[in-house]
């Protein structure tokens, strides 16, 4: 196992968040933003000499990070999920976690916030295609991961209690309607939109709105 400096684990994120050549200045000035840029150039040179060789290269006055990654990975998976495309159980997994959870940096915030997005529409989209393909199992996996990740997202519950109805579990489409209830009322102040009540109805075990 390969132990990195902290300076050498920003730097990796840094690149594999860009996904392309960037200019030396440009990763220096994201990981050192509060430092002068003869100081920001000679910290990204220490990181570099201390990182194993071959894990990030030289496109001329640029870097670039030399391996295949997960966040790759999963960008290209949760596109195909939104083609309609069904995803695997390993694909939902990927799918499953947010980019360096706990890390809080500027240069991160933007990416963090746009992969999170990402997956969650990726799970919710693969959920309803597994689902009218009568892949159930798959389906309220994907399901349930988008709504671990956005608990409040409305069309994210939805598509789960449908994959649970089309499973025939009843009481498992309640409990996440149920839930959702609970989250909106206490968070928002607002009740669930009618149409995941009417999915409820239409099962037998839903309240008429009135």
């Amino acid at each position: 196992m390969v132990r990195l400096s902290l300076p050498g684990r920003r730097l990796i994120a840094n690149l594999c968040l860009h996904g392309h050549p960037v200019p030396r200045h440009v990763v220096a000035a994201d990981l050192w933003p509060d430092q002068p840029e003869d100081v920001g150039r000679a910290n990204l040179r220490r990181a570099l000499w201390h990182l194993p060789v071959g894990w990030i290269s030289a496109v001329g006055t640029d870097l670039v990070l030399d391996a295949e990654t997960d966040l790759s990975r999963a960008r290209q998976v949760a596109a195909q999920a939104i083609s309609g495309e069904p995803l695997t159980l390993d694909d939902i997994t990927l799918l499953s976690s947010d980019i360096l959870p706990g890390w809080h940096e500027d240069w991160l915030i933007v990416a963090q916030d746009s992969f999170h997005l990402l997956r969650v529409q990726a799970l919710e989209a693969a959920c309803r295609t597994m689902s009218k393909a009568g892949n159930y199992v798959l389906a309220t996996q994907a399901g349930a991961a988008a709504v671990a990740a956005e608990p409040l997202s409305e069309s994210a519950a939805e598509a789960l209690i449908s994959a649970h109805l089309g499973q025939h579990n009843r009481h498992q489409a309640a409990l996440c309607f149920k839930g959702l209830e609970q989250r909106l009322r206490s968070e928002l102040g607002v009740p669930p939109d009618l149409t995941l009540n009417d999915l409820l109805v239409a099962a037998g075990i839903g309240r008429r709105s009135r």
